[in-house]
């Protein structure tokens, strides 16, 4: 397994400041076999693709975010391109898998996992608050975790 790209890593770390390095976990592997291991789907491309799964959402499916501003959007697809997992050997017009590559969150104690959710589309991300109960955190814990992190 290929580790990720220092570069990409220290920009994921810059944008994401309250999650620790150590606690980071990419699959790197040219195959993504952690995340077909979880159950993780791929965005279908070619309508074909979308006819030989039933459940493998396309691009088609998807809206894009609402961003606002042209500035919003200039960080987003900057932060795409810089974060985006392409291969070097990538030619022009394909679609590198990772890129295609649905993710999903855990909350892992040991070898218990406590909470976990499957992206069905990209930005399909789940509710921060069942995240953080799944860490038996308290309201007040939840609170202060915010209030902290805002005033920093």
């Amino acid at each position: 397994r290929k580790k990720m790209p220092q570069k990409k890593l220290n920009k994921f770390s810059q944008l994401n400041p309250a999650v620790p390095k150590r606690q980071i976990f990419v699959d790197a592997s040219p195959d993504y076999t952690a995340y077909e291991t979880a159950g993780f789907l791929k965005m279908s491309v070619t309508s074909a693709e979308k006819e030989s799964s039933t459940n493998q959402p396309s691009f088609k499916d998807i809206s894009l975010p609402q961003l606002g501003s042209a500035q919003a959007w200039w960080k987003y697809l900057t932060n795409v391109a810089d974060l985006s997992p392409v291969p070097r050997n990538l030619k022009f017009g394909q679609i590198p898998s990772g890129v295609l590559q649905l993710g999903g969150t855990f909350v892992v104690d040991h070898d218990i996992v406590l909470y976990a959710h499957a992206d069905q589309f990209p930005g399909d991300h789940p509710d921060i608050f069942d995240v953080l109960r799944a860490l038996s955190l308290t309201s007040q814990d939840i609170e202060n975790f915010y209030t902290t992190s805002s005033s920093s």
